[in-house]
């Protein structure tokens, strides 16, 4: 019975074979197709202050050194990384000189763990705290390329270079349209460090984190590397016009645009019959702003007649505010007409702001506006589009209501009985 067995399941092992030989490999970053790579520059504060002991009994820049060490061994293999430094070189009072105290420690590129590691065992507290300067040469470092890009700023005291605000490096950076995300961690930070960096991170989207022990430190920046190595979707650039006549065309995806305050972009669909459009945007404060603002998301025709609207507003208390819309188009009533059956309507999308920047605050660049565009089939009936905002959630909400009901007769009289049987006990 064995010997019969063995023709049979060499088969199968030479089918398996055959099969995992005609699967395709994984796509590399270099091949046609293939995804980018995504970069991440590592930006460390190496200024004088990083000598203070007060984090788990060490010094700052040990903390940070620790941190690199770990986060170097669990990088992704994909990642392309680099380490960036300020305030590591120059020791004299200039604060001209100072402010130029910025330099790549490791090229962004494949790691060689061994070789970073040594780069930054090197390091040693020194100078001033050029923050502004070493975000513009970290977002050279990683122009070009298509994949995902960040950057991880490591700090414990204020930018020393003023008047270059850092605030306004990093919104001229995302200005640019290079989609890049700026991430900013304060060690033991003050409330001036803590607001500064916090303006940083809103700027470009990223994230502010208080860090005050060293597994927190490993931990954050660990997350934000592999945060960058898994596939997200980019925004387009894409700049709106200021009639509908100029606006660029748009089909579904998600688009980046600035705005500045209190203007209105124009932009485009096509909707074909049988298709809803569905749209929303949502509005960053990336800097101080006045109160009671909003947004508004408006549909119209080429000629001016609205179809719908979204809008929200605001007083201060939140950073992004959103709003949304959506728009069905009905099949045509002449099943016949190929022509009308085909024929796509133009819909106008009108982004419009009331944000207002606070006294003192530049007003340029423009806000920072994201807006999403969705063409899916549109609702069978009517009845679909909506019902009370249910649509077809009315029978769920009927069922339940029923089951309730029954449910309630069925606990009552369960009640009575044991009650009646009590009593007669």
């Amino acid at each position: 019975m064995i010997t019969r067995k063995r023709p049979a399941a060499w088969l199968w092992i030479l089918f398996a074979a055959l099969i995992m030989g005609l699967q395709p490999g994984p796509a590399l970053a270099d091949e046609p197709g293939g995804r980018a790579a995504p970069k991440v520059d590592l930006v460390l504060d190496v200024s004088g202050s990083m000598r203070t002991r007060d984090i788990d009994g060490g010094t700052r820049m040990a903390a940070a050194k620790q941190a690199f060490n770990e986060v170097l061994d669990a990088t992704p293999q994909e990642v392309e990384l680099g380490i960036r430094t300020l305030g590591a070189q120059y020791r004299g009072n200039d604060r001209q000189e100072g402010c130029k105290d910025t330099q790549q420690l490791y090229a962004v590129g494949p790691l060689d763990r061994t070789e970073a590691k040594t780069a930054v065992a090197t390091l040693a507290p020194t100078g001033w705290t050029p923050i502004g300067p070493a975000l513009l040469k970290a977002a050279d470092d990683l122009n070009g390329g298509e994949g995902s890009r960040r950057i991880v700023l490591i700090s414990d005291g204020e930018d020393t270079c003023a008047p270059l605000d850092p605030c306004v490096v990093a919104r001229d950076i995302a200005a640019k349209g290079i989609h890049i995300t700026i991430d900013t961690l304060g060690l033991v930070p003050d409330a001036k460090t803590q607001a500064q960096l916090s303006c940083i991170a809103s700027a470009t989207g990223g994230t502010y984190t208080a860090v005050r022990h060293k597994k927190e430190l490993t931990d954050r920046v660990n997350q934000l590397v592999d945060r960058t190595a898994k596939p997200e979707v980019t925004p387009v650039g894409v700049q709106g016009a200021d009639e509908c006549a100029k606006a660029p065309v748009l089909t579904s995806g998600i688009y980046s645009d600035r705005e500045v305050a209190g203007s209105h972009r124009w932009y485009r669909v096509a909707v074909r019959p049988g298709q809803e459009l569905r749209a929303s945007v949502s509005v960053a404060a990336d800097r101080a702003v006045a109160r009671d603002y909003g947004v508004l998301l408006r549909a119209t025709t080429l000629y001016g007649r609205e179809i719908v609207r979204g809008q929200e507003s605001g007083d201060g208390r939140t950073d992004v505010i959103s709003t949304g819309l959506r728009y069905p188009r009905p099949e045509e009533d002449d099943p016949d007409d190929a022509d009308a059956a085909q024929a796509a309507e133009t819909v106008c999308l009108r982004v419009s702001t009331s944000y207002a920047p606070a006294a003192g605050v530049p007003a340029a660049p423009g806000f920072p506006v994201e807006l999403t565009v969705d063409l899916v089939d549109g609702p069978d009936e009517a009845s679909d589009v909506a019902a009370f905002g249910l649509g077809r959630g009315w029978w769920l909400l009927a069922v339940l209501a029923l089951a309730g009901f029954l449910g309630g007769l069925l606990w009552g009289w369960i009640s009575r009985w044991r009650v009646t049987v009590w009593r007669t006990n």
